[in-house]
């Protein structure tokens, strides 16, 4: 990034350095959990909806592109804005910044649990998204900033374990407290641990700031609305048509605008998005995988979790609690991936975790598709949260290998905001396939629709299977 030149700028500062007395610093252990706290409140809000779709659907009269809205608002805002934030990080504070997100955030949860109507809660929902943009990266930045370089590998697998916590947890609140209060009280819940994140933070975590940047708002409506529009049309394909006028300019229009920013970007060290962060292999890398692995699987978990209750007959608890074997094995396999990354190499985690997340999204398939009891899906629910776990940790700290301590804001806000873009690709497109085959939330409307959908995601997956060979192995970190 380039700084600024008016004598007015404040000076700059190393962006790991803290601008408080480091002998105020706790130790590092509540440090960690300080700076991941507010992470696991915005990642449990990504899927904590999920099993709680079909009652949410129930009260609202809500339709099925407007449930993939109720994910998809929070996605599109958390993963357009997540740069724009980490620049301004640099320049008002990064702890300062993250603060002002979990304000915005939990308001925007208020919001959401009292509204009355599917536009209300889409647009709390997005909303709620804006204020984790704030908080899922910087929360990366400050807990990298705070922790040596040889303990790094180490905090970040569990940065990546209370992450796969709030992917464990989502559908698991989301459907106890559904079942046990109602939905609205999904939304209840992140008031009091904002409560307890907001002190914690100003408590633990030293104010830091980066190199004083220029914010690039035409970058982020170039790149936001490519995303934005290509989603929109994804999503109301097969409702109102691929080829009319409202979805074909949608796509058209999002197609044109990647290579626009592509231009706008070029040679600009200021672009929300710098190119040349794609320099570092690890980087394109770990932005390749995190992109098409999370588009297969997130995109499988919006489904399945719907199965289980719509298909099987479960309650919203009990269906949640039928997907821990997948979304709790992240929280104790991806701090030991972290722990062993420095000795075996990101290549053989990543490529071993990614084939066992295409096989197990090719079983579902097959699982699904003849009505199989739920004992039969334990094992390759198991294997997708095995292999969710060692793609994790290896992917973040991918992200940061050979970057200079300077790039270490952008480049995580860069890796989080294209995840975030794969989240939301994923649920419209496994959902407009699920739609073009016939699919409908009914006990028989999965039949010959949820399998080609969890196939299309077994593909994305083996996409990024591929790339991840790419990645440094053994020996090849930098540090």
């Amino acid at each position: 990034m380039t700084t600024a030149v008016a004598p007015t700028d404040p000076p700059l500062l190393d962006p790991a350095a803290p601008t408080e007395d480091r002998s105020r610093r706790v130790p590092v252990a509540v440090a960690v959990v300080a700076a991941s706290l507010p992470m696991f409140m915005a990642t449990l809000d990504n899927l904590v909806l999920t099993t709680a779709l079909p009652v949410v659907q129930a009260d609202l009269g809500a339709s099925v592109g407007q449930l993939s809205w109720f994910l998809n608002a929070y996605t599109l805002t958390f993963a357009t804005f997540m740069l724009t934030a980490a620049t301004l990080g640099d320049r008002w504070g990064r702890r300062r910044t993250m603060l002002a997100g979990i304000g915005v955030f939990t308001a925007a949860s208020i919001a959401a649990a009292l509204s009355t109507s599917s536009e209300a809660l889409i647009a709390a929902r997005a909303v709620q998204g804006l204020g984790a943009a704030a908080i899922m990266p910087l929360s990366l930045t400050l807990l990298a900033a705070a922790v040596p370089p040889a303990m790094r590998a180490a905090a970040i697998g569990i940065w990546g374990g209370v992450s796969g916590l709030g992917v464990a947890l989502g559908p698991v609140v989301g459907g106890a407290v559904v079942e046990g209060v109602s939905w609205q009280a999904i939304f209840w819940l992140n008031v009091p641990v904002a409560v307890v994140a907001v002190p914690l933070l100003v408590w633990a975590v030293p104010e830091s700031r980066g190199s004083w940047s220029r914010i690039d708002p035409v970058g982020t409506l170039l790149l936001g609305g490519a995303v934005f529009l290509g989603i929109w049309g994804i999503v109301h394909g097969n409702d109102d048509g691929w080829t009319s006028a409202g979805v074909l300019g949608s796509l058209v229009v999002a197609g044109l605008l990647v290579p626009a920013y592509l231009g706008w970007a070029r040679g600009r060290s200021h672009a929300v998005l710098p190119l040349r962060l794609f320099s570092s292999r690890g980087f394109s890398v770990a932005n390749v995988v995190g992109l098409t692995f999370t588009l297969g699987m997130f995109g499988a978990v919006f489904l399945l979790s719907q199965y289980l209750q719509v298909v099987q007959g479960y309650s919203p608890l009990e269906a949640g609690l039928r997907t821990l074997p997948w979304t709790a094995a992240p929280m104790v396999i991806a701090p030991l991936a972290g722990a062993i990354a420095g000795r075996t190499g990101l290549r053989s985690l990543l490529v071993t975790g990614l084939a066992l997340q295409a096989a197990s999204l090719v079983w579902f398939a097959w699982l699904t598709e003849n009505a199989e009891p739920y004992s039969a899906f334990v094992l390759p629910l198991a294997m997708a949260g095995i292999g969710m776990g060692l793609t994790f940790a290896p992917s973040a700290t991918a992200v940061l290998d050979g970057l200079p301590e300077s790039e270490f804001a952008i480049a995580s806000s860069a890796n989080s905001t294209i995840r975030e873009f794969g989240v939301a690709l994923g649920v419209a497109v496994l959902t407009a396939v699920f739609l073009g085959n016939g699919g409908t939330i009914t006990p028989s409307g999965y039949d010959g629709a949820v399998g080609p959908a969890l196939l299309t995601g077994a593909g994305a997956v083996l996409v990024a299977l591929v790339a991840s060979f790419a990645a440094p192995g053994r020996g090849q970190l930098k540090g």
